[in-house]
């Protein structure tokens, strides 16, 4: 994202109330409808799978602290930051931009929900993918931050959900 572009959703969302309210329940609503999802999804993993539980927990939990450590020793600034101008929604956290650990959460909750269900999955996989959506409208992330995020989640839970 250049600041053009930046500056451009800011004035946007900024402007017109309908479009930041829109974002606003994307924003903050869907990371939410996941983080409920998950556990439900476990729930019925126990009573229906047992033996697929763990793998249902630790893949999502190793990419969780995955994303988290690479966030912190890479320190990325945020498009906030970097253009000196207010987030949409006044986000002010410094740093720890890349990857997007909100996108990575919601792509391996969804791979989560695919390795149970395949019509869930593609639920799923399309709220990760506005969530994704909204941290860069938002001015959160750089599109690159989210790609990252779900290109780390999507790999690793090809891989150990699915491969392995």
């Amino acid at each position: 994202m250049n600041e053009k572009i930046f500056f451009w959703n800011v004035r946007l969302f900024t402007k017109y109330k309908a479009a930041r309210y829109i974002l606003r329940f994307v924003y903050k609503l869907l990371p939410l409808v996941m983080l409920v999802a998950y556990p439900v999804l476990l729930v019925h993993v126990y009573f229906t799978d047992l033996q697929s539980l763990p793998k249902l927990v630790l893949v999502p939990m190793h990419v969780f602290l995955g994303v988290t450590l690479l966030r912190v020793i890479i320190d990325e600034q945020r498009p906030y930051e970097r253009f000196d101008t207010p987030s949409v929604f006044g986000k002010t956290t410094k740093g720890k931009s890349f990857p997007s650990r909100h996108t990575a959460s919601a792509f391996i909750i969804a791979m989560a929900f695919m390795y149970v269900d395949f019509w869930w999955g593609m639920l799923a996989m399309l709220i990760a993918l506005l969530i994704e959506l909204s941290r860069i409208m938002a001015g959160a992330h750089y599109i690159h931050d989210v790609l990252a995020g779900m290109a780390i989640s999507i790999v690793a839970g090809w891989i150990f959900m699915f491969l392995l």
